[in-house]
């Protein structure tokens, strides 16, 4: 007598049965997909952390995990990180630098870059991080320029201990412009380099090309500046956690340096020959 439920009921197999496995489709730039759960349809523009950002035929742009939910040809599939092609020549660092040779790691110069606040060093480590490991030369984390001074008197610099130093909004008549001509003339003046963009914050380093939109929102005064961009471009907004994720959106529309305005590029890249001299 034929026993339809098979010699063992408990068999791993059975949680398979009848299941489609779903085709792996890596989301190279340009790819057309549909996300299944509210139908919005997009080419990929930019692949990071684990997300990809869509385009749709309007210019709008949106993030969505990698990974299952998503129609190609109206055909479940599931988006993975491309493969990166193999390199053709001199591979080239994201700051345009030809890349070094595989080593060991440097040991870190006495001399470093300060660089206010957390967005922007993130910003200097994903385009110059590679040629800054290999120089040697460590990014800190500066929480304001009303501390330099403090931070400076802690730890002095001296002709082998140069400090680089990045800050925001740095043009005439602003606080900022006026706490570095005052340590320029102090008496750490000779050995620390102080230098800045002229935008009020460093989101405004990534041009509007690399974000896909025509130019950053004008925020008016009083108004936080971070919330009154994302409010601008149609972003959430309602506390510090969509902040982040703002950001986050901002930086994976970073690949190299042809996506960041020449006076942001211009200014660190003068940083790095000043520590590295």
């Amino acid at each position: 007598m034929d026993d339809r439920y098979g010699a063992d009921v408990l068999a791993s197999a059975w949680k398979g049965h009848g299941r489609r496995e779903l085709a792996r489709v890596e989301a190279s730039r340009d790819l057309v997909v549909e996300v299944a759960d509210d139908g919005y349809c997009g080419a990929v523009v930019a692949v990071s952390g684990g997300m990809v950002e869509l385009e749709d035929r309007r210019g709008r742009r949106r993030l969505f995990p990698l990974g299952a939910g998503f129609l190609l040809d109206g055909v479940d599939v599931v988006l993975v990180p491309p493969t990166a092609a193999p390199a053709s020549g001199p591979k080239r660092t994201a700051s345009g630098s030809f890349a070094a040779p595989e080593a060991r790691a440097r040991t870190a110069r006495a001399s470093r870059i300060l660089v206010e606040g957390r967005h922007d060093a993130e910003l200097v480590e994903k385009v110059w991080g590679d040629d800054l490991r290999a120089e040697g030369v460590v990014v800190e984390y500066l929480q304001g320029v009303d501390l330099l001074e403090a931070a400076l008197v802690e730890e002095p610099p001296s002709a082998s201990r140069r400090y680089g130093v990045l800050v925001d909004h740095l043009v005439p008549g602003s606080k900022e412009s006026r706490v570095a001509d005052a340590i320029a003339r102090g008496p750490h003046g000779a050995h620390v380099l102080i230098v800045g963009h002229p935008w009020i914050d460093v989101w405004q380093c990534v041009t509007p090309r690399a974000m896909g939109i025509q130019r950053w929102p004008e925020v008016p005064r009083g108004i936080d500046f971070k919330v009154g961009v994302c409010r601008a471009l149609g972003w959430p907004a309602r506390d510090q956690a969509d902040l982040a994720r703002a950001w986050q959106r901002i930086l994976g529309s970073v690949s190299s340096y042809r996506d960041l305005e020449p006076a942001f590029l211009g200014r660190v890249e003068e940083l790095i020959d000043f520590v590295t001299a």
